[in-house]
């Protein structure tokens, strides 16, 4: 089932791993969702980014990139 538009507002402006319904996968920042697909900023190369579109009926799962683990102690740290 495809996921609704109304879910996934309060992840916009947030990473975000996008499951697809043959499989494949993207990740990239949501930027909007509007007229029955998402728009999402991804990386492409060196200081180059492109935003996409990919409509919500082919979308199987929209989810939020974990909170980085400080190695070894299991708690959110900053890497700095």
């Amino acid at each position: 089932m495809p996921v609704s538009a109304q879910s996934l507002h309060g992840l916009l402006g947030k990473p975000v791993g996008v499951s697809m319904m043959d499989g494949t996968g993207v990740t990239g920042v949501l930027c909007s969702v509007q007229n029955g697909e998402i728009y999402l900023m991804e990386y492409l190369y060196h200081t180059q980014f492109a935003t996409k579109h990919y409509p919500l009926s082919q979308i199987q799962a929209v989810n939020p990139f974990p909170g980085c683990q400080w190695p070894g102690t299991g708690s959110q740290q900053p890497l700095y």
